[in-house]
Parts: structure tokens; C-alpha cells; sequence
């Protein structure tokens, strides 16, 4: 005979926490109650009967002694009402639970509709329901979700949760139906890991052996499914509570026999089955394919622990951002605020939430109170030291959050690991204020490691003249003369404007910002405008680019010799005075002469004598000249039309 039994036989680490916990409050003494059984275990219940513990239905005459809230959780209103009395709880909700009821409740008040994928008569499934108002739609199978779903509100939006010991395959098959039913679904597979794994192995097991035994209480839900997995791969399955129940005559010695547990029967029980089955003559035990005791067998699950090991585990809480963590160990782990990362404003609750994995350094098995003291943040340093060496080596671009300006420089955070980067190593210009880059993201090289110092030095220069070339090939390789490209003001000068074209600056001459005249550029530009120009000319070698924001106009000269017919009589603004008459502008662009013989029907000394920069006034079109751009205007024979009529009245 051959026994092969499953890693994940027994009792799960949230079943275990709740099941601790509960016997760490008898040893204080005074009563205890438990809101519902405990676990889906008769024999547990009973033990923690024996030691005077109550399984209570209502908090009603609780007040006096100390309440476990039992691993399937309970509703809001439960936490409550614990409050509104005063009484005393300890929480032995199964973190991966929690983590359902932070999902519905949230979701819930954001307006979202709930849907549960379990059994609505299972505690846990309860609880959840509890956390959205009692208004979630629970369905465990597919015939049901099908008919349910065509009376559904089609356009409101729905959130999926599944309880956690729900089959995999199931969940799927009715996630389907709901979203070819409804529209706007979001979806949570809130199965436990361990749950998956359990059923996992039981499907590999039940596949291998001639005969399959499943040990668990018929009332518990992830043992009953246990059984159907096991049932639909091997017909002679088997499900007993207790030793019991065991028939021993079913067993063959050539059978190969395959053994697993529910998430809440004790290892007490599965071990008296297989020392009882051990006796048996020509038995062989094994655990995955590897020979090993009984002993060994049921211990495999324990977990050792040494300062120094990294290891992984399963978040339970984040109280008062202290993170508490579930090892598979005799005792929880703390991982206080300070060791949690290296950046400060990293927040605990906000980062991990109850039920996530997460990898942690050892730093001592007993911190004086029973607990494990652990770290994130060292798990961070000493992965992160190694991607900074293998990014020095390899010349490679890293990337860190900057944490703090210090003297000289920044501190920028790369996975655990803080990287000082000089102040002339920050730009590929001088900048007089680092405070800008404070909790912003920079890519930059690693230019200086001394691990034995702790010496690490980033810059970017190199980075950036690399970024600059690049972009400055591209803009070249795109222009063309005579095209038209969009950039933004960078500086402006007394001679024009720099535009910013995508990593090199062209020149709009100030000759080339209008068709008018203009004395600064300010009159036209703003730093930071964007603007459309005409690339003028381009200068590879030389990396010069003129551009003209006038060209992206027509230019008025064109259509001057019909805007402006000879004889026409229009008004313009005098705009410069020459000893020899006055330029009036018609239009941005389009200046006219008023030779000095035409200013007044009278002998004029000066145009300063008859006229005023600034003033507009009425002039007659005598001549244009559009090529050489030039058009001659008169004032005295604008007016003497007026001046006629007034001799005649």
C-alpha cells in the first residue's frame, strides 16, 4: 500500500490565526464567546466547549467577557454593534475575507450594484453580504444566474466578488453568464490561494491513485468540494470525519491511496488516520512523489525561521500602519511603519491590503513580545543593491523617485536603495532650485558605486546629452524648408524669438515675426507661447534653423493692388515721419506715402507741423506699385471733396 498525502492537508493559516487566537484568550481566563462556531469543525467546537467557550448567535448578554469574531467574518453591523456596547473582540476574520468585505463596501458606496458568487447560506458569504447592506444578488450556480440576470438593470454597473472556497471552474462558468448578460461588470476572483492550491493538488492526487480519501466535517464548504473534485477523478473516493468513520477493510494492500484535508479539520485527526492506516502491513508514505515519516509528513507545513531568511507571507492587517503578517510560524510577524520601505511617504494601508503575499526579511524570531520582527524595506535593499550593481555594470538607465533635497544634490530612491545625484549632475543646465524635482520620477545612470562605503552616485548629463542628440537627429531628419511646424516659445531676444521645435531651437528673426512693423519682439511673443511657423532655411552642420511666423500668412501685398484701387479714398494710421513726408499703415504690413506735398492744400515746412504718430486720418489711393511695395496716398485730395461741397453750400 502506498499513501500519498496533500502538502495543503489541514488547517489553513486563516482557520489556524482564528483558532489561536481563540485559545490565547483562554489562557487569560474570564469568558469567551465566539459569534457563531468558531470554524466548520465539531471536534473544535467541542474542544473549546469543554474549556468553557460559548458559541453565541447574538452579542446579547456579552458584555462581561471577550467576543472571537469567527474566520468567516461577520457584517458591519456586528462590528457595530460591538462598538455602540463597549464590549471587548478580538477579530479572527480570514484576512482574505477581509479583503472582500474592503472591496463590497467600497464599491457599494460608490454606487456600484453587488454580486456574490457563493452560497448564500454559508457564514462567510453572510458576512459579505453584510458589508453592502444586506443587498448584494448571491447565486452559486449557473441555471440560476441565467434566469436572474434578464430582469437585471442592464445600465447600472455591477461588481463580482466569489466567496473564497468556492470552486474555480464553477466561478468561472457563471462570471460568463453575467457578463454576456450585463455591460458594465468588474469583476474580483477573491478565491484564496490556499483554496486553489488545495483543490489544485486534490485534482492532481485524485487523477494518480486507485482510491482517495477526504477528511473534514460534512458541514464544512471547502471540504464538500474537496470531495466533488475528488469524486468526479475517482470513483472509490471516500469522505469521513474522524478516525471513526474510517473503514480499513476498503483499503487493499496494493491500493495506491491519496489523503486530503479540509481548510478546518486539525492535524490531530489527519494524523490519527494515517497512523492507523500505517500499521497496516507493506505501507509506503509519501508526500508528492518524496518518501518521508509520519512525522515529517505532518509537520511539512511548519514553518522554521532564522534571522536573516527572507521569506514570504500573507498579510493579515494593516493597523495604525503597522503591518501584521501571517508566516505559517507559531507567531504572527510586525513589520513596523520605519521598516516598511525606504521612501517615508510610502504608506502601509495604502500599499498592502489583508490578504496580499508579500516577501520579508527575518530580523529577529522573538522581539521580546512572541512576535516575529520583520522588514520589507530590507527585502527592497537587498534586491535593489543588486539591480544597481548589474545596472552599473551594464551602463544601464535606472529609474528613482527623488525623496529628499540635501546639500549638493538629491536623493532619488531606486527600489530600496538611496542613490545621491549631484546638483551638476541633475540637468544639462544650471538649475537654482531643486525643490521642482521632489517626488518626481528621474531616469538617470549609475555614474559612481562603492558597495563597502555605500557610496552610490547617479547623474544624468550623460543621459540627457544622449536624449538631446537623439531628438535633435529626429527634428533634423523631419524638416524641410518651406514646411510648416509647431513649437513653443522659449526665449525671446531684442533680435527675434527661439522656438522649441522637440529638442532644438530655431530663430524667428524679428524681421520674420510680422507683416507690419514691429520695435520688440514682446509686441508679437510670450515665453511659452505655441506657435505655427515656416521653416525658412536649415543648417545641419551648423545646427541652424530660421523659421518665419509672418509666412504663415498670406502676405497682404498681394492682394493690395485690388484693396487698394487707385482714386479709392481710405483710412490709415501715421506711423513714421521722414522730412520728406509721413508713412501711413493701411493695414499690418501695407505702408502708404504722404509726400509732404500732399499733406495740406498749403505749403508745409514739416510733417510734424500737420500731423501726429498715432493719428488716423483719411487719404486718397494715387499710385500702387505692389511689386517694388509701394503706394502713393494724398490727404489734401481726401479732404478737398469736403471742402468743395462746403464752398458750393
Amino acid at each position: 500500500m502506498e499513501i500519498i498525502l496533500a502538502k495543503s492537508a489541514g488547517f489553513c493559516f486563516g482557520v489556524n490565526r482564528a483558532i489561536e487566537a481563540c485559545y490565547k484568550e483562554i489562557e487569560k481566563g474570564g469568558k469567551i464567546y465566539t459569534y457563531g462556531p468558531l470554524i466548520h469543525n465539531k471536534n473544535v467546537n467541542a474542544d473549546l466547549a469543554a474549556k468553557g467557550v460559548k458559541s453565541v448567535d447574538s452579542l446579547e448578554g456579552c458584555e462581561d467577557g471577550t467576543v472571537i469574531i469567527r474566520s468567516h467574518g461577520v457584517g458591519k453591523a456586528v462590528y457595530d454593534e460591538l462598538e455602540a456596547r463597549g464590549i471587548h473582540y478580538v477579530d479572527g476574520t480570514c484576512p482574505f475575507v477581509k479583503k472582500i468585505h474592503n472591496i463590497v463596501h467600497e464599491k457599494k458606496e460608490a454606487g456600484n450594484d453587488i454580486i456574490i458568487i457563493g452560497d448564500a447560506k454559508h457564514p462567510e458569504v453572510m458576512g459579505i453580504n453584510g458589508w453592502c447592506e444586506n443587498s448584494a444578488w448571491i447565486t452559486d450556480n449557473t441555471e440560476d444566474a441565467e434566469k436572474h440576470v434578464i430582469g437585471m438593470d442592464k445600465n447600472k454597473c455591477y461588481v463580482v466578488v466569489v466567496q473564497t472556497t468556492f470552486r474555480e471552474s464553477k466561478y468561472n462558468d457563471i462570471l460568463l453568464v453575467i457578463k454576456n448578460s450585463l455591460k458594465n461588470v468588474e469583476a474580483f476572483n477573491t478565491i484564496c490561494s490556499a483554496t486553489e492550491e488545495r483543490q489544485s493538488e486534490a485534482v492532481k492526487i485524485s487523477q494518480n491513485v486507485d482510491k482517495m480519501l477526504v477528511i473534514g466535517d460534512k458541514g464544512s464548504s471547502n471540504t464538500q468540494k474537496l470531495f466533488e473534485i475528488c469524486n468526479k477523478n475517482c470513483q472509490n473516493t471516500s469522505y469521513i470525519e474522524t478516525i471513526n468513520d474510517l473503514v480499513l477493510n476498503n483499503y487493499g494492500i496494493n491500493d495506491k491511496i491519496g489523503i486530503t484535508a479540509g481548510a478546518s479539520t486539525p492535524p490531530a485527526i489527519i494524523k490519527e488516520v494515517i497512523t492507523t492506516m500505517s500499521e497496516m502491513d507493506g505501507v509506503k508514505n509519501t508526500m508528492e512523489g518524496e518518501e518521508l515519516t509520519f512525522e515529517q509528513m505532518l509537520n511539512e507545513s511548519f514553518v522554521t525561521l532564522h534571522t536573516g531568511d527572507i521569506v514570504k507571507g500573507t498579510v493579515i492587517s494593516t493597523a495604525n500602519e503597522e503591518v501584521t503578517v501571517n508566516l505559517g510560524y507559531k507567531s504572527d510577524g510586525i513589520i513596523p511603519r520605519g521598516e516598511f520601505s525606504s521612501d517615508a511617504s510610502v504608506v502601509p494601508s495604502k500599499t498592502v491590503q489583508p490578504g496580499d503575499e508579500i516577501e520579508v526579511f527575518v530580523v529577529r524570531v522573538n522581539d521580546g513580545d512572541g512576535n516575529v520582527l520583520l522588514s520589507k524595506k530590507k527585502v527592497e535593499s537587498q534586491k535593489g543593491m543588486e539591480d544597481i550593481e548589474k545596472a552599473y555594470e551594464d551602463k544601464a538607465v535606472v529609474t528613482g523617485k527623488v525623496t529628499e533635497i540635501v546639500k549638493g544634490g538629491l536623493i532619488a530612491v531606486v527600489n530600496g536603495i538611496r542613490v545621491f545625484i549631484p546638483s551638476s549632475q541633475v540637468s544639462g543646465r544650471f538649475v537654482e532650485d531643486l525643490s521642482v524635482y521632489k517626488g518626481t520620477e528621474l531616469s538617470f545612470n549609475i555614474i559612481e558605486l562603492d558597495r563597502a562605503k555605500r557610496r552610490i552616485i547617479g547623474g544624468r548629463k550623460a543621459l540627457l546629452a544622449k536624449e538631446a542628440e537623439e531628438k535633435k537627429a529626429a527634428v533634423f531628419a523631419e524638416l524641410e524648408v518651406g514646411k510648416k511646424v509647431t513649437g513653443t516659445v522659449s526665449r525671446l531676444t531684442d533680435f527675434g524669438a527661439f522656438v522649441d521645435l522637440g529638442g532644438v531651437d530655431g530663430l524667428i528673426h524679428i524681421s520674420e515675426m510680422s507683416w507690419g512693423r514691429i520695435s520688440n519682439p514682446k509686441e508679437v511673443l510670450s515665453e511659452g507661447d505655441t506657435v505655427e511657423v515656416v521653416v525658412l532655411d536649415v543648417d545641419k552642420e551648423k545646427s541652424k534653423i530660421s523659421l518665419s511666423l509672418k509666412d504663415v500668412t498670406p502676405n497682404p501685398w498681394s492682394l493690395a493692388a485690388d484693396k487698394y484701387a487707385v482714386g479709392s479714398i481710405v483710412e490709415g494710421k501715421v506711423v513714421r515721419m521722414v522730412p520728406f513726408g509721413a508713412f501711413v499703415e493701411l493695414e499690418p504690413g501695407v505702408d502708404g506715402l504722404v509726400h509732404i506735398s500732399q499733406i495740406a492744400n498749403k505749403r508745409v515746412e514739416k510733417p510734424e507741423d500737420e500731423l501726429k504718430i498715432g493719428e488716423v486720418i483719411k487719404v486718397k489711393v494715387i499710385d500702387v506699385n505692389a511689386e517694388q511695395k509701394k503706394i502713393s496716398l494724398s490727404k489734401k485730395e481726401a479732404e478737398a471733396p469736403a471742402e468743395e461741397a462746403a464752398t458750393e453750400e
